[in-house]
C-alpha cells in the first residue's frame, strides 16, 4: 500500500522536527542527504530505524519536542540491554487515547460497558493505555492491574464487568480458574480485548468457550504509542489500523525491500503525528501482511493480518530454523492437546536438543502414544525429532503477564 500525498506531508513535518532536535534520525537524514520526500519512491529511500538506535539514545535522546512539552515517559519491557525511553507530549497522550477508543468502538464496546483492566501499569504502556481509551470512550474503567486472581474474580462478579482486557496468558488463567470454581454462571463478561503476545486459535477457542465471550486482538508496541494502534473487527481475524496516525509497510526482513500487499514480511511503522518521539520506518520485527481490498465490515481503515511471530523468534536446532508458530500449528492438529506448551533447548552430549512439553486431557489419552505422534509430526513437517513429554492439562505454568514459551538453556 503506497503512502499517500497527505501522509507524505505529515512525514515531512516529522522530518523537520527530527532535524531540529538533532536526534539520531536527524543525523541519519543528514548523512543520506535527505530533507524532504515528495513521492512514494522518495519515501522508500529514507533510512530504517532500529531498536538499537532507540537503546543507544537512552535516556532521553529520542525526545524531539521541547522538554517543557513532555508530560510523560514510558519504557519498553525489554529484558536485555538498555531500556528504551519514549517521551510523550499531551497531544501524543490524547492521540493514543483516541486510537484506543476507536479500538473499543470497533469491538462494539459502548459507554454502558464496564472494562476490567488487568495489564500492568507504571512504565509499561499497557494498563494506562487501556484505561485512557476507556475514559475517552466514556465507559467505566475497573483498573485492577495484574495478578491477585482471587480479587480479580471477586471484582469481576461484584462489578458485573462486561469486558476483560488482558494478555492471552492471563485471560486463559482466569477462564480456567472461573471454570474450576464453578463461577461461570456468575460472570457477566461479553467481550475480551487481548494484547501484548501472540496466541493460537486453540487458546482463543478455549477462552471463548469457557467464558462465552467474543475475543478481539489489539495491536501495538511501546515504541509506537503502545497497544491500541489496531484491532480486528467482529467476526474477522484481520486487524484494522489507524492510517491517519501511522503508516505501515511490509518488507522482506532479509533484503529490506518493500513487498506487495498480501505477501508476508516484517512490519515497518512510521508515526505521522507523534511529537515526543516520532519514528520513521521503524523495523518492528513483527511478521504480518497487508490485506488488500475493503473489509466486509465497511470500515475504511486498512488491515493487516494477525501477527504470526517475530523475525527474532527463530530458534536453530540441528541446523534447522524453527519458529514457535510452527510448533503451535502442529499442536493444533491434535485434538487431545490443549493450547499450552513449553520448549526447552539444551546442549547435551555435543548436540542441541529440544524438549517439547505439551498438555493433554487425561482419561482416554495415551500420553506415550501421543508423544510419539507429535514427535513424528515435527520430524515430517520441520525436519528434526524433538523429545516430546505430554503432561496433564493444567500442569504447565500459567502467567499473569506474558507466557514464557521458549527457554534456551544453551546460553545460561
Amino acid at each position: 500500500m503506497e503512502i499517500s500525498a497527505e501522509q507524505l506531508e505529515l512525514v515531512n513535518e516529522r522530518i523537520k522536527a527530527l532535524e531540529k532536535a538533532e536526534s539520531f534520525y536527524g543525523k541519519k537524514l543528514e548523512e543520506a542527504g535527505i530533507h524532504e520526500v515528495h513521492s512514494p519512491e522518495d519515501f522508500k529511500k529514507l533510512p530504517f530505524s532500529e531498536k538499537k538506535d532507540l537503546r543507544d539514545a537512552y535516556p532521553l535522546g529520542l525526545m524531539t519536542a521541547p522538554e517543557e512539552d513532555i508530560v510523560r515517559i514510558h519504557s519498553s519491557s525489554g529484558t536485555t540491554g538498555k531500556p528504551v525511553i519514549i517521551p510523550y507530549t499531551k497531544k501524543d497522550v490524547d492521540d493514543w487515547a483516541t486510537m484506543f477508543a476507536r479500538c473499543y468502538e470497533m469491538a462494539g464496546i459502548t459507554k454502558k460497558d464496564r472494562l476490567q483492566i488487568t495489564p500492568g501499569y507504571g512504565l509499561w504502556t499497557a494498563g494506562i493505555g487501556f484505561q485512557a481509551g476507556c475514559e475517552k470512550l466514556g465507559a467505566m474503567a475497573i483498573p485492577m492491574g495484574p495478578g491477585n486472581t482471587d480479587k480479580q474474580i471477586e471484582m469481576m462478579i461484584a462489578m458485573e464487568s462486561t469486558v476483560l482486557c488482558a494478555t492471552s496468558s492471563y485471560a486463559l488463567l482466569l477462564a480456567e480458574e472461573i471454570e474450576k470454581r464453578g463461577l461461570v454462571d456468575q460472570i457477566k463478561l461479553k467481550k475480551g480485548v487481548i494484547g501484548s503476545e501472540r496466541w493460537s486459535d486453540k487458546m482463543r477457542n478455549k477462552i471463548s468457550e469457557i467464558l462465552g465471550i467474543e475475543l478481539y486482538d489489539i495491536y501495538g508496541l511501546t515504541e509506537i504509542y503502545g497497544p491500541g494502534i489496531g484491532i480486528n473487527c467482529k467476526g474477522q481475524k484481520h486487524m484494522h489500523y489507524w492510517d491517519d496516525f501511522i503508516y505501515i509497510e511490509i518488507i522482506d526482513p532479509k533484503t529490506g525491500e518493500n513487498l506487495p500487499d498480501g505477501e508476508w514480511g516484517e512490519i515497518v511503522i512510521t508515526t505521522l503525528k507523534k511529537e515526543g518521539a516520532p519514528l520513521i520506518r521503524y523495523r518492528t520485527h513483527d511478521l504480518s501482511r497487508i490485506i488488500p481490498g475493503k473489509c466486509s465490515c465497511g470500515s475504511p481503515y486498512p488491515r493487516i493480518d494477525i501477527i504470526q511471530g517475530r523475525t527474532d523468534d527463530m530458534m536453530k536446532i540441528h541446523g534447522v530454523n524453527v519458529f514457535p508458530s510452527q510448533i503451535e500449528e502442529i499442536i493444533a492438529e491434535f485434538d487431545e492437546a490443549t493450547s499450552e506448551y513449553q520448549i526447552r533447548i539444551s546442549h547435551l552430549d555435543g548436540k542441541d536438543t529440544m524438549r517439547l512439553y505439551i498438555e493433554a486431557t487425561s482419561g482416554r489419552t495415551d500420553f506415550n502414544e501421543l508423544s510419539q505422534r507429535v514427535a513424528e509430526r515435527v520430524k515430517s513437517k520441520i525436519g528434526f525429532t524433538p523429545i516430546v513429554k505430554v503432561v496433564e492439562e493444567g500442569l504447565l505454568p500459567r502467567s499473569e503477564k506474558k507466557a514464557k514459551r521458549v527457554i534456551d538453556e544453551r546460553f545460561e
